[in-house]
């Protein structure tokens, strides 16, 4: 690969401006590590271009002078994925000041939006319409829709929703060679060939950079209830979310699954929550139902639910929320366990999935087999039982030092990775493999999945100029 020269330098310039351009290193800081500061690289320069033609020239320049792109949103992830390499090489290139929202379309209910668009921002922009845009999750203020895009984010509301790969209906590209694909199609009916857009979601970046994408919105809610019930294992969350989704349908919109652990951690550290329950429990979850009738009888069925649930001893006991502000609180118990978990030392974060039916068995299985092999460790289990996805993170035993524990993040990596395999599981359910994980794909991924994967990114990227080392 090719070194930035001075003349390269005054020729990216001249396309993104002063503005777009820094190269100062102490300037450079913010784009070359992550927000939890795991993975840290250096750059030659970072670019900020304001607008897809403005991606496109820069991304024809490096490739003609043969310099690697890291394509860079919010800088959110947890795998390393927008971060740079050690060499000091390569360019980041951040679409930040690509915040235009191009269209809103209440009729075909979609939005237009370009990459660098805040979640919250794109939420509130659907809001103004009358409108939902759905996804949601916890560093929804500074991730943006690029990011989200590239990593196939999922959140809260998969369950109703989807990810982004169902939310997204079509997709505008800046090519390795800087050609630009626009796909930006509004159409739920396309059968002209392959979905091209979907090479491009979850793709981390290394196929091209998505500058703008077509978003579907749907009606907004206008009723909603929330509750936190106190379950005595994981298997009666799974009985009871078959029975939620029996009683209402797609009005279930999260089931948010919490042990014990992880509560008494935001309890600890995150200012203001505090324990729904007087007891301890086991496990917890988190429902919310919602519907766009402004008078729906969710409180109604939610109760019908719960009250088959204690019936069944599905459920130990339960509190619903009488106003937003209880809402609020709730939901921050929730979105806080990552943060609290950060409080109690080094925290190793695994990000599976598996079939719903296999969560008990799955979680079973992994807390004793890493228990024997690494006594003390605390677990915290956490996630989207509605779709298969749990947070299933490490913290060091109380007492231990962090050095020697951060030394068996592999072998407890394998330990859970081991697990998922023998359940049918991914290794990586909404975080992708960035860097973090690209080595343990090549152990747990299919072989022929692996090599379709390396003939698409040589087909499209052939100088692998697109975020190198990232996913492959």
């Amino acid at each position: 690969m090719g070194r930035l020269t001075e003349t390269l330098t005054k020729s990216l310039e001249n396309v993104v401006g002063e503005a777009g351009l820094i190269r100062d290193s102490e300037r450079m800081q913010s784009y070359l590590s992550d927000w939890r500061n795991a993975y840290r690289g250096e750059a030659a320069l970072v670019v900020r271009p304001a607008s897809t033609a403005e991606v496109a020239e820069v991304v024809r320049l490096c490739a003609q002078a043969g310099i690697a792109l890291v394509p860079q949103g919010g800088n959110t992830g947890l795998c390393g994925g927008s971060i740079p390499d050690a060499s000091g090489d390569q360019v980041v290139l951040s679409l930040t000041r690509m915040t235009q929202i191009r269209q809103v379309d209440p009729g075909n209910e979609t939005i237009t939006v370009e990459a660098g668009v805040i979640l919250q921002r794109l939420q509130e922009a659907a809001a103004e319409a009358g409108r939902l845009f759905p996804l949601s999750l916890g560093a929804e203020g500074s991730c943006t829709v690029g990011g989200n895009l590239a990593t196939n984010a999922g959140g809260t509301a998969v369950l109703r929703y989807g990810n982004m790969r169902d939310l997204t209906l079509g997709v505008e590209v800046v090519l390795p060679d800087g050609r630009i694909w626009n796909g930006l199609r509004g159409l739920r009916k396309d059968n002209t060939g392959y979905d091209l857009k979907q090479l491009f979601i979850g793709s981390e970046g290394t196929l091209g950079i998505i500058t703008a994408a077509v978003l579907k919105l749907y009606p907004a809610v206008r009723s909603r209830t929330t509750a936190w019930v106190a379950l005595p294992s994981t298997q009666a969350a799974v009985d009871l979310i078959g029975r939620m989704r029996g009683l209402c349908g797609d009005r279930l919109t999260g089931f948010e699954l919490m042990s014990r652990q992880s509560v008494e951690f935001v309890l600890r550290h995150v200012a203001g929550c505090n324990d729904p329950f007087a007891e301890v429990h086991p496990w917890y979850v988190l429902i919310e139902l919602s519907d766009t009738l402004l008078d729906a009888p969710l409180n109604e069925m939610l109760e019908n639910g719960l009250g088959e649930a204690f019936e069944q001893g599905e459920a130990l006991d339960a509190v619903v929320a009488g106003n937003e502000t209880q809402v609020a609180a709730l939901w921050k118990i929730r979105e806080g366990i990552s943060e609290a978990q950060n409080h109690e030392g080094p925290s190793l974060k695994h990000d599976i999935s598996v079939p719903v039916s296999s969560i008990p068995a799955f979680i079973e299985t992994a807390d004793q087999q890493l228990q024997a092999a690494f006594p003390g460790v605390r677990i915290v289990a956490y996630g989207h039982v509605g779709d298969g996805n749990l947070h299933y993170n490490i913290s060091k035993p109380v007492g231990s030092e962090d050095v020697p524990f951060k030394a068996q993040a592999e072998a407890i990596m394998h330990v859970i990775y081991d697990v998922t395999r023998a359940f049918a599981g991914s290794i990586s359910a909404e975080h992708g493999l960035g860097q973090a994980k690209r080595e343990a794909a090549r152990r747990y991924k299919d072989p022929l999945e692996l090599e379709l994967m390396r003939t698409l990114k040589q087909a499209l990227d052939p100088a692998g100029l697109m975020n190198p080392g990232k996913l492959l």
